[in-house]
């Protein structure tokens, strides 16, 4: 891959790639051949977009991309299933994961529940007294009195448990977690990443795959001449899991989130209005927003508070019952990051002393449970590698893994469970969950690197990709818009990272404990704001302090700043290299 700007070493330590000559011949064919700007070309050239499929993916539309929820097994038991305890009055259980995405995926169900008059029990288990996922004591309870249990962003592994509700209550999954090669004894099992399933669609997060049962199960209603609630206004709900739950933003969960985020806007669901306001976002949402913002206060709740504070306010109809529930949330969230912040500098410090060039891994005793995860991605972030970071208590290890593109942890971590390292582990490609003995951990994690060696060196180590060299002139509202066409931006679908060449550092502030504040120039033009989230907790931060007055290459996304409501192009710094 292409040295790009001759940026062998970047401040953080980086090397700097762009796109090589056959790439860029590629981008500026597309936009000469669809009329677009050559930054918005390169994006959908390095997406493989042809000029013929420009226009439907810069305007990607839900119709066209919806796949036909029958394509899932076992989606039609599930879907007949939920919509025959409605009509019949039954007792529903809805069995939610702590997270974000576990949080909407319930949402969805008790929202379209409420718009035909029926409710349903939720019930979220404790993160540090349950655990993750469906546990026997609790199915029990919820099969004593309810006869359909739907189990939502978790489930798939839990034979043991589910079998405690058999001959009492029927239990529907609706997952996105890897599968074993059985499944638990249940009436549907639905989920994309099931052994038995093509993969297609394993890009769904849990929201999405429970909005497609609400298809299907409107689908059923159609059929027996009942009215269907609207699914439309639920977008939101799917548009905030998708993204906090980093599914890659291909297909259709592009339409989701773009769909998602339009009917955000329009401030009609109560929660999400109080989180927003909670978390002073004074501009129409974006994808962002959803996973640095809104993201983490609903997870605050799961992770060092109640667990079923996200899914309650998200479901919620009352703004009084959803401001209050905001308000609690956004406390926890403080909480949170004071917690996270200790627990942080010691993973971190115990990362670099380890070394381990394809892995980043720390454990502690009495790490609290609920920081591991936001921990494991922090470190991801600071390294560049795939990271775990474990919680030791009670002599019982519990972990949180959060990897890099092209690396898929979630698969090895089930291999380290298969060869007797570890107690329990799944998840997903980009994240995973894990219980392990104390005395295993170093050898685990040791297996756990061999796993992952040969797609972490395939990817490049610490690189950082550039999209393209961008004019500061350039840096205009007129290209956020453009660019925004081609969005949203997440996982999967980069924002693309501009190189500003020769920037003049004017000024660099600390903004709080970790955050910096900088005003470059490029030289006779107007000054360009930027913002370094989190430099200071690295080395990027201390050397932009100490680089005022001198020339830098800037490497970073450009952001819509609103203050005073006024709107100012910002860019959102990356990554700086000293300029010749």
């Amino acid at each position: 891959m292409t040295t790009f700007l001759d940026v062998e070493r970047s401040l953080t330590g980086r090397r700097w790639t762009g796109p090589d000559p056959a790439g860029e011949r590629i981008a500026e064919g597309l936009a000469q051949a669809a009329g677009l700007p050559l930054p918005v070309a390169r994006i959908l050239a390095a997406r493989g977009v042809t000029p013929e499929d420009a226009p439907g993916h810069l305007d990607p539309c839900l119709r066209d991309l919806l796949p036909d929820p029958l394509r899932l097994r076992d989606m039609g038991l599930a879907a007949e299933r939920l919509v025959a305890a409605l009509t019949s009055g039954e007792r529903i259980a809805v069995f939610a994961d702590y997270d974000v995405d576990g949080g909407a995926s319930a949402a969805l169900i008790l929202c379209w529940l409420r718009a035909q008059g029926r409710d349903a029990t939720l019930y979220v288990p404790d993160r540090i007294d349950e655990g993750y996922g469906p546990n026997a004591p609790a199915i029990d309870r919820l099969a004593q009195n309810h006869t359909l249990i739907v189990c939502v962003d978790c489930g798939t592994l839990s034979h043991e448990a589910l079998a405690v509700a058999r001959g009492r209550a029927d239990v529907v999954v609706l997952d996105h977690h890897q599968g074993g090669e059985t499944l638990p004894p249940v009436l549907a099992v639905v989920n994309p990443n099931r052994a038995d399933e093509d993969g297609a669609l394993g890009h769904l997060c849990a929201a999405g795959v429970v909005f497609l049962t609400l298809v299907q199960a409107n689908r059923v209603l159609r059929a027996q001449g009942a009215p269907e609630p609207d699914l439309i206004p639920l977008l939101d709900l799917v548009a905030l899991a998708t993204v906090a739950d980093v599914a890659p933003l291909v297909g259709v969960n592009r339409a989701f989130v773009r769909q998602g985020l339009a009917i955000m806007a329009r401030r009609a669901r109560p929660g999400l209005v109080a989180l927003s306001d909670v978390a002073r976002l004074d501009s129409a949402p974006s994808a962002f927003h959803l996973g640095f913002l809104l993201g983490p206060r609903i997870n605050a709740g799961g992770r060092v508070g109640r667990a079923d504070l996200g899914a309650r306010c998200l479901s919620s109809t009352d703004p009084s019952e959803a401001g209050a529930l905001a308000l609690e949330l956004d406390a926890l969230n403080r909480e949170r990051r004071a917690i996270e912040g200790m627990v942080r500098e010691a993973a971190l410090a115990q990362a670099e002393a380890r070394d381990d060039p394809v892995l980043s891994w720390a454990a502690g005793e009495d790490w609290h449970p609920g920081v591991v995860g936001i921990v494991a991605a922090r470190l991801k972030e600071a390294t560049g590698r795939p990271s775990v970071v474990i919680g030791v208590s009670g002599g019982v290890g519990k972990g949180s893994a959060r990897s890099v593109p092209g690396v898929d942890l979630g698969r090895a971590i089930q291999r380290l469970e298969a060869e007797g390292l570890i107690t329990r582990g799944g998840g997903h490609a980009m994240a995973a969950g894990l219980t392990v003995e104390p005395a295993m951990i170093p050898a685990a994690m040791a297996r756990l690197s061999e796993l992952v060696a040969g797609a972490v060196q395939g990817e490049g180590g610490d690189a950082l990709r550039i999209s393209g060299l961008l004019d500061a002139r350039a840096a205009t509202l007129d290209m956020i818009e453009a660019l925004d066409r081609a969005g949203p931006f997440g996982a999967g679908a980069p924002a693309p990272r501009f190189a500003l060449s020769g920037q003049i550092i004017e000024r660099a502030d600390t903004m709080g404990e970790s955050h910096l504040r900088l005003r470059t120039r490029s030289p006779g033009l107007a000054p360009l704001d930027a913002v370094a989230w989190g430099a200071m907790q690295g080395p990027l931060g201390p050397a932009l302090l100490a680089a005022r007055g001198r020339r830098l290459h800037l490497a970073g996304k450009l952001e819509l700043s609103v203050w005073g409501g006024r709107q100012r192009v910002r860019l959102r710094l990356d990554d700086a290299a000293e300029a010749p």
